[in-house]
């Protein structure tokens, strides 16, 4: 059996752990405003730009400067 590829598995694993993150009973639980912003919108971009940045991170090479 062939082995999966470390980055494929940490990056699947990040999906794994994202998903619960941007589901309907997280994305309802901030309340209130910061800044005229309502913060269940700071939440959902905030939960997504960090995701997207551990992608970058887990998916960059590594020594390669």
């Amino acid at each position: 059996m062939k082995r999966a590829n470390p980055v494929r598995q940490k990056l699947t694993a990040l999906s794994l752990f994202g998903v619960p993150l941007l589901t309907y009973p997280l994305l309802a639980l901030p309340e209130g405003n910061l800044g005229g912003i309502p913060a269940s919108y700071l939440y959902l971009f905030g939960v997504w730009a960090g995701l997207i940045a551990l992608a970058a991170l887990v998916a960059e090479p590594r020594g390669m400067k």
